[in-house]
């Protein structure tokens, strides 16, 4: 059974910072693409950043400079380091694998992050 457990969540003040993570069980993390997704009330869900297996990055550009997503495959985790936070960063955050090329695909349960202005 796949799961993809997040935790790191939390309420911050604007400027302060969190780290998120996921840890995943019942698939081979390292040959996923690993990825933070987040959804705001009353907005669709969004991309935020992936990392692939080989370890390239991609980030929003609502999020980039401020954002670092890393892996690590020997403890099957990924990581969303989050500094400088905005009021607007307020959104549940979703924890999601992916085997590219397939309809292999697994969300966790999500993770609240609210910033305070």
């Amino acid at each position: 059974q796949v799961q993809l457990v997040e935790s790191g969540g939390g309420l911050v003040q604007a400027g302060g910072s969190l780290r998120a993570s996921c840890a995943a069980s019942g698939i081979i993390f390292s040959i996923y693409t690993m990825a933070w997704y987040r959804q705001a009330p009353g907005k669709q869900r969004e991309l935020v950043a992936s990392i692939t297996r080989s370890g390239s990055t991609y980030y929003s550009d609502s999020v980039k400079g401020r954002f670092t997503i890393s892996r690590d495959n020997s403890k099957n985790t990924v990581y969303l380091q989050m500094n400088s936070l905005k009021p607007e960063d307020t959104a549940v955050y979703y924890c999601n694998a992916r085997y590219a090329g397939t309809n292999d695909v697994y969300w966790g349960q999500g993770t609240q992050v609210t910033v305070s202005s």
